[in-house]
């Protein structure tokens, strides 16, 4: 078993123009004295951390590590969400997708999708400079807008599609394994890997490379009515990044999964601020625990109802609650006593 770390906070979602959640020291001292731990810092916003410079300096990652540290915070993870979105997007959604993107490499897909490699691979060597482990990003989708299809898909179009994903991500998983750090994407709807064999799909692809690893978020599942809790029996190896935000489906006569084009306020599956939905986070807990599931529990506010300052607020309680410190002592320990293989047999009576 393992006592989860935490807990911490996905920066990505509280950046604003305002302070202070405009530079890393005011970030760092918000979290801080909200009473959080750790910090998963979104790389493609430059004032939080210049993934160019980390990746070639080490003196200027040990000055990060010093400003996050004077806070009593820890980094959990680098993020490269958007980046690794682009590294595989269908042509359907370039326009959408182009803001992720430096303004001198919009309406240019190739070069586009050449930079997103090279930045996440980036980000596999500053993770190493910064003492990391595991590293956070999406897989991006060539085949998303296939996951319903009509007419059905062409024979073969899946295979070709997880080929090409998968062609495209082992330079970059080879960058990371030079580097000791693991690949977690999360398994996200929108992502080529969106559920347990979408996952499986991609990783045989890799050839089972020993870097594809899970960021598991139960919100995505509930959306999807996946048994998330069941989802850990099978994947709990692999899961080596946990994002702490919940979720409810209730569907009616008139909307369901698909969510009707509905905002989200509207729709029948909706994110919520952590202990506002339905997920069971309480055996989530429980089961990352017992599977010895090295990790931090990381808030991430996605609430179509509260405000990120209350969700960031009560994350802290929530995710404290809910860690469970090991114990090495078996409950009852003080009713026994070492006997003797003669005694055993005496018990058996053989």
């Amino acid at each position: 078993m393992k006592t989860i770390k935490g807990p911490a906070i996905f920066l990505a979602q509280f950046v604003d123009k305002k302070a202070p959640f405009n530079s890393l020291e005011g970030m760092c001292k918000w979290a801080a004295d909200l009473g959080y731990k750790g910090i998963q810092i979104p790389t493609w916003e430059s004032f939080l951390i210049d993934l160019d410079k980390a990746a070639e300096s080490q003196d200027y990652c040990d000055e990060l590590l010093g400003t996050v540290k004077s806070f009593g915070l820890e980094i959990t993870e680098l993020s490269t969400h958007l980046q690794g979105q682009l590294v595989a997007v269908h042509s359907a959604y370039d326009l959408m997708f182009d803001n992720f993107a430096p303004d001198n490499l919009k309406n240019n897909p190739k070069a586009r999708t050449e930079w997103a490699v090279e930045t996440v691979k980036k980000a596999a060597i500053a993770s190493k400079r910064l003492g990391l482990k595991t590293h956070a990003t999406f897989s991006g989708a060539l085949l998303w807008h296939t996951w319903h299809p009509w007419p059905q898909s062409p024979k073969g179009l899946v295979e070709l599609g997880f080929k090409e994903l998968a062609k495209r991500w082992l330079p970059i998983l080879d960058v990371f394994d030079e580097n000791g750090v693991d690949v977690c994407y999360e398994i996200h709807p929108g992502e080529d890997l969106h559920d347990g064999i979408t996952f499986e799909r991609f990783l045989k692809s890799t050839n089972n490379h020993k870097r594809v690893k899970i960021l598991y978020d139960p919100s995505h599942f509930i959306l999807q009515q996946l048994d998330y809790i069941t989802y850990i029996d099978h994947y709990h190896e692999f899961i080596k990044s946990f994002h702490v935000k919940d979720a409810e489906f209730n569907p009616n006569g008139k909307k369901g999964v698909y969510g009707g084009y509905l905002d989200w306020a509207d729709r029948a599956g909706r994110y919520r601020s952590p202990g506002d939905g339905q997920i069971d986070f309480k055996t989530i807990f429980s089961k990352l625990t017992q599977y010895g599931c090295d990790l931090w529990a990381v808030m991430e506010w996605e609430c179509c109802i509260k405000s990120p300052e209350q969700g960031a607020l009560e994350g802290v309680k929530f995710i404290k609650d809910l860690i469970i410190n090991c114990t090495d002592k078996k409950f009852d320990d003080f009713a026994g006593r070492d006997l003797s293989e003669e005694d055993l047999k005496n018990i058996l009576n053989i």
